[in-house]
C-alpha cells in the first residue's frame, strides 16, 4: 500500500478493503464502483486501455463497508448492485439521442431520505483520463446533494474526478484506487489543483471560509469601482 499527501488530499494506492478498517468515519462516500458490465475492454472505448477491473461487481461485504465508511452514502451504479431499496436516487442525464448506443443516464443509490433529483450535463462535454470517468461538475453536484460535508471518500477514485470537485470546493478527500495507472493521474490531477493559484489572491479575514467570505468581502470593493466608472 501507497500513502500520499497532496494539500487536503490523502491519496491510497490499494485495495480498499485493506485501507478502509484503518480510517475515521468520515462525512459521506461519494464513489462509483465497478458495474460489472466490462466497461473497460468495451471497444467503443478504443482510446483507453483495455483491463479486467470492471469485470465483476464488488463483493456484498466490499460494498457494506463502503456505504459504513460514511455517514452519507452516494454509490454510482447502484442500480447494478444488491442494496436496499432508495428513496432519494441521483440521476445523471446524459443528454444523448435516443438512438445512441450506450446508456443515455446513469443512476446513483444514496441512502438519504427525499425526492429523487436530474443532473443534466453532456457525456461529451469534458475529456476523460478514465473510461467510466464522470464530469467534475456532476460530482460537485454529488457533494452538494450530500449536505456539502467537510471530508469525503472515494474507495474507488479511478483518476480521481471527486477528489477534484471536493478539493476545488474547498473541502477534504480520501482516495482509494487499486490501478497504479489511474492512482498517478488521480495524484497528478489533484496536484494540479493544490497548485492552482486562488480565484482572488488575497484574503479580506482569517475564517478561511472560502467563497462566501470571498464574495462578502468584494463587496464593497465592486461598489467603489462602480461609483467611479
Amino acid at each position: 500500500m501507497r500513502k500520499e499527501i497532496i494539500g487536503n488530499a490523502v491519496l491510497y494506492l490499494g485495495d480498499c478493503m485493506e485501507v478502509l478498517p484503518t480510517l475515521p468515519k468520515v462525512d459521506a462516500v461519494i464513489t462509483d464502483p465497478p458495474y460489472g458490465i466490462g466497461i473497460a475492454s468495451n471497444p467503443v472505448r478504443q482510446m483507453h486501455e483495455k483491463l479486467d477491473w470492471d469485470a465483476a461487481t464488488p463483493d456484498e461485504s466490499v460494498l457494506s463497508a463502503v456505504i459504513q465508511a460514511g455517514a452519507v452514502a452516494v454509490v454510482w451504479g447502484g442500480n447494478y448492485f444488491d442494496l436496499p431499496p432508495s428513496q432519494c436516487f441521483l440521476v445523471w442525464d446524459k443528454m444523448q439521442p435516443q438512438d445512441f448506443s450506450l446508456a443515455m443516464c446513469e443512476q446513483a443509490w444514496t441512502n438519504k431520505k427525499g425526492p429523487a433529483k436530474l443532473y443534466r450535463q453532456s457525456v461529451l462535454s469534458y475529456r476523460k483520463e478514465h473510461p467510466t470517468q464522470k464530469p467534475v461538475e456532476l460530482m460537485k453536484w454529488c457533494i452538494e446533494q450530500a449536505g456539502k460535508p467537510q471530508t469525503i471518500l472515494d474507495p474507488f477514485a479511478g483518476s480521481g474526478t471527486t477528489g477534484v470537485a471536493a478539493l476545488e470546493m474547498g473541502l477534504k478527500f480520501i482516495g482509494i484506487e487499486r490501478e497504479p495507472k489511474y492512482f498517478e493521474i488521480m495524484c497528478e490531477r489533484i496536484q494540479r489543483v493544490v497548485d492552482a493559484p486562488p480565484l482572488f489572491p488575497f484574503s479580506c479575514d482569517t475564517t478561511g471560509r472560502g467563497t462566501q467570505d470571498s464574495q462578502a468581502c468584494l463587496l464593497p470593493l465592486l461598489n467603489q469601482i462602480g461609483e467611479k466608472v
